[in-house]
């Protein structure tokens, strides 16, 4: 299985790279920010960098979109495995053109509202992970995992 692990740096990429005992064995690639924390993080890694900021930002959004067709047209994944932020959102949507599987895992510190990657990312994902009971009302489709803390 080939998985593609999207996210911005700082917190949501340290929630994907706690997955490790899920991803470590299976050929995988990264979409993040071009900061510190990522290259020291995933230097051993094969990372692809995408536009910064994302938030609210459509220049951005507009070049991650064309940055994601072409990553997920070159790389073709099995499965994307995002944690937000908005970087997902064109993973998710392009990936669905190629027919990936998309897993969302909402953030551990929201516990009874929604994001609004994860909002935006909903109606494209094969499976929408909480961890909190209380989100399972926000997201009727969710899965809760517990705390990947």
């Amino acid at each position: 299985m080939k998985i593609c692990l999207v996210g911005s740096s700082g917190g949501h990429l340290t929630h994907l790279y706690l997955l490790k005992p899920f991803w470590e064995k299976n050929e995988r690639f990264w979409v993040t920010f071009d900061k510190e924390d990522a290259r020291s993080l995933l230097k051993k890694e094969k990372v692809y960098n995408c536009f910064f900021p994302t938030n609210r930002n459509i220049k951005n959004l507009i070049k991650n979109t064309f940055l994601a067709w072409k990553i997920l047209r070159r790389e073709r994944p099995d499965v994307i495995i995002s944690s937000g932020a908005a970087v997902a959102v064109p993973f998710f949507y392009i990936g669905k053109l190629f027919r990936t599987k998309n897993i969302y895992i909402e953030v551990f510190d929201r516990i009874d509202k929604p994001t609004v990657t994860g909002k935006i990312v909903y109606p494209v994902t094969d499976e929408f992970i909480v961890q909190w009971e209380e989100m399972k009302k926000v997201y009727r489709k969710a899965i809760n995992l517990g705390s990947i803390f």
